[in-house]
């Protein structure tokens, strides 16, 4: 179903309600599909398949280099809640989705319960990131690179080579890159997305105040989002609300649902 051009995936059967994100090139069912086989029976889950992604239909942003803003956001989720009648709810995030997840905590923690972020997007920026999206004139060169990409991977294949990146990331570049659909995805989500970041301490105050219960979980072998990329989130967190589980990136989501679904701390 679309709202405001945002397609979202209903998933499981539960009295609860939890809204998911996605990361970067996938879809909202093939990212929480683990947590509708695992979390079925506890929640109904709303996966979105956000901007650029799956059957979500908005505009093309190539050379347009526009931002969705955290307003934007805010008068996608609202009137969403209002139709389907959901006063309180959960978030969960993967990756690039833990951008939306600490976005919609800013924008609606009155109704929020609880919050599984899942190597999350958004607590720290890769300087990499930095440098591709702040500023018009590396947006323009990062679109070129997108559009002519030999000059790229050629780049990425001497980094890989000479052991400046992990292999793993390598791999992962290859096939997030691999077709001018998927580098105008990678492109699209970069520079749009921007204006999605964050001040941790002050949401984790608001996250407090509201006794919104907060659960972080990375991966001990994720080169991709590496767990000292959200140490600034973890730090502030008690203990036994951060895990650094036996896992990759991509294994993550489905780890994660089947240890919530066992784990009588962690149960929902």
């Amino acid at each position: 179903m679309l709202r405001n051009n945002l397609h979202y995936h209903k998933l499981g059967t539960g009295p609860n309600i939890l809204l998911a994100f996605h990361g970067i090139g996938q879809t909202g069912s093939s990212c929480f599909q683990p947590f509708a086989d695992h979390l079925g029976g506890h929640y109904t889950i709303y996966a979105f398949d956000l901007y650029f992604h799956g059957s979500s239909n908005i505009p093309d942003f190539w050379a347009k280099d526009e931002l969705i803003s955290k307003k934007a956001w805010h008068d996608t989720i609202a009137p969403f809640l209002k139709e389907n009648e959901i006063k309180q709810f959960d978030i969960a995030g993967f990756s690039m989705g833990g951008r939306f997840a600490l976005a919609t905590l800013e924008l609606f923690p009155q109704q929020i319960n609880k919050a599984f972020l899942i190597a999350p997007d958004g607590v720290s920026e890769h300087p990499l990131y930095t440098i591709a999206s702040r500023s018009k004139a590396a947006r323009s060169l990062f679109r070129w690179l997108m559009k002519n990409p030999s000059v790229f991977f050629k780049s990425a294949d001497f980094l890989q080579k000479t052991g400046l990146i992990h292999s793993s990331l390598y791999r992962f570049t290859q096939q997030v890159l691999n077709t001018p659909e998927k580098r105008r995805t990678i492109y699209n989500s970069w520079v749009s997305f921007r204006d999605f970041h964050f001040n941790i301490s002050s949401l984790y105050k608001l996250t407090q105040s509201q006794n919104i219960d907060l659960l972080l979980f990375t991966g001990k072998f994720d080169k991709l989002l590496k767990p000292s990329a959200v140490d600034k989130l973890r730090k502030l967190l008690p203990e036994n609300k951060s895990m650094i589980l036996q896992s990759g990136h991509t294994q993550l989501v489905e780890k994660v649902a089947y240890l919530i679904a066992t784990n009588v701390f962690f149960k929902p």
